[in-house]
């Protein structure tokens, strides 16, 4: 099962390379927020987070009630913490 994990901008690391660094239920990594060039996140803004890519901007509200609902599938939630703790862009 593939899902994306909800994350909040800590800060935009390389602008020119539309990277940033997200948090993610308290690991940190560096994501590409390409996808969202038109309407580009800033820090503190939440983000959907699959396989190393934002995905979609969602407000915080969503972000809490997506995570609250992803750790309540246990092992799916488990693997996808350890994708994402190893889909660090560098």
């Amino acid at each position: 099962m593939c899902l994306g994990i909800p994350g909040r901008i800590v800060e935009i690391t390389d602008p020119a390379n539309c990277l940033a660094k997200v948090d993610v239920s308290g690991v940190q990594r560096t994501i590409s927020i390409r996808l969202l060039e038109d309407d580009l996140p800033a820090p503190g803004d939440w983000v959907l987070v699959h396989v190393g890519f934002a995905m979609a901007k969602i407000d915080e509200t969503e972000a809490l009630l997506t995570l609250a609902a992803i750790k309540k599938l246990g092992d799916a939630y488990t693997t996808e913490m350890q994708a994402f703790d190893s889909s660090a862009i560098v």
